[in-house]
């Protein structure tokens, strides 16, 4: 798989249907890096373009950079550190802290670098969240065309970065601790960094289907979330995409492409309200796209990688289906653990509680410790806001995400100016 087939790229070697090379393929790809994948299929195979023993041989994954270097045993991280990706905080103390690169978070750091306020962004994974595994945006404004969701991420990458933003990657906070009217955050990586404000941005992480094998399968045949960078290999097989929502049907149009057929199965009777009509009318006219309704995975098969799974239909049969990609895309759960010792308040699915929400007969929480309410996006802490698919009441689409995080930062000015902390 290339996107230039140039010898320019990054050029990566592996098993074929290993996590670890799933991992390297989702990074890059959703990073929007050139590069090219080869399956090893065999000794003889990895001996020849790898140069290693076998397709045992604990170097593998091999990844070998443009400029020559050669990565043995390449992991995510070591391959972002090579490309100079891993920095530490510059600063001690922000203006502003933002936790998540999704259209949110992305937005949120162009506009608070932008207005002149010190600005660190944090993503533990790639750049743009579940939105940059989109495989084509068409409905966010300005893109009559579409746009992929990792190339809009790119894009606000660049240009929060051109504004004097910061961007952490595979860097994450821990533990966050409120005091003197800011946020200290214990990092993954070592070290703390502190903030006069923050805005949580962490986003969801997709649903499992909590079946036996599961973990052992993933990255393995088994996907959570759109696969972008999975689809041309999957020319010629039999692909199956498992849920009613946009993300479910753009990745199925994705797909479509390359794959022999695509199966949408769907537990409900009928497509999410939140599938968009042009997408489902696009899927029911594309001849190598089949729906199923009222379908429920019960079991998955195979060892090292995923050979098939069960499913329950809507006839209450349970059927076998033979294939090595399954993409699962069944809504998510708010990424807030970190929130669990901060005394932020969560509903009854942990989404957090801003503004208006977290008022009850009009009152704001009793540990609320200012005479006026929370801002519309902040949370039970002042100062600390929560913005896109991680607050409680949001909706689900890039262009409110963005418009959030824009909204966001306005709030944050407001705070530091009644704090005494703008430079205003």
């Amino acid at each position: 798989m290339s996107a230039s087939g140039g010898l320019d790229v990054i050029q990566v070697f592996g098993r074929p249907n290993s996590p670890d090379g799933y991992d390297i393929r989702d990074f890059l790809g959703r990073s929007v890096v050139e590069f090219t994948w080869t399956d090893l299929i065999s000794d003889d195979d990895a001996r020849a373009r790898a140069g290693v023993m076998g397709l045992d041989d604990p170097r593998l994954p091999v990844c070998v950079l443009p400029d020559g270097l050669r990565i043995e045993s390449a992991t995510v991280r070591n391959i972002a550190g090579h490309l100079g990706w891993l920095t530490a905080p510059s600063a001690t103390t922000y203006d502003v802290s933002i936790y998540g690169a999704g259209p949110a978070g992305l937005s949120a750091a162009v506009y608070a670098a932008s207005e002149g306020l010190s600005t660190v962004l944090l993503e533990r994974q790639a750049v743009g969240g579940q939105a940059g595994t989109s495989s084509l945006i068409e409905n966010y404004l300005g893109f009559p065309g579409g746009i992929s969701g990792a190339h809009l991420a790119e894009r606000a990458r660049q240009q929060a970065v051109a504004f004097g933003a910061e961007i952490l990657l595979l860097q994450e906070g821990v533990k966050a601790t409120f005091r003197d009217g800011g946020i200290v955050v214990d990092l993954a990586g070592g070290g703390t960094m502190a903030a006069r404000t923050n805005i949580c941005a962490t986003g969801v992480e997709y649903n499992r289907l909590n079946l036996a094998g599961e973990d052992r399968l993933a990255g393995a045949g088994l996907y959570y979330g759109a696969g972008a960078a999975e689809a041309p290999l999957c020319s010629g097989e039999d692909v199956y995409v498992l849920g009613g929502g946009n993300s479910a049907g753009q990745a199925a149009l994705h797909m479509a492409a390359y794959a022999r057929t695509v199966t949408v199965m769907m537990r409900a009777a009928r497509p999410a309200a939140s599938m968009s009509a042009y997408l489902l009318d696009r899927l029911t006219a594309t001849p190598n796209v089949v729906i199923r309704v009222r379908s429920t995975v019960t079991k998955l098969e195979g060892d090292e990688y995923l050979t098939g799974f069960r499913v329950r239909t809507e006839n209450d049969d349970e059927v076998g289906i033979e294939t090595t990609r399954l993409f699962v895309l069944i809504g998510g759960r708010p990424n807030t653990e970190w929130a669990n010792d901060t005394g932020i308040i969560r509903d009854a699915n942990d989404y957090l509680l801003t503004g208006p929400d977290l008022l009850v007969n009009g009152r704001p929480p009793a540990h609320w410790p200012l005479d006026r309410q929370p801002y519309h996006l902040e949370t039970s802490v002042p100062g600390s806001f929560a913005v896109g698919d991680v607050r409680h009441g949001s909706i689900k689409r890039v262009a409110s995400a963005v418009g959030e995080g824009a909204m966001a930062v306005s709030l944050v000015h407001r705070y530091l100016e009644e704090t005494g902390q703008s430079d205003d």
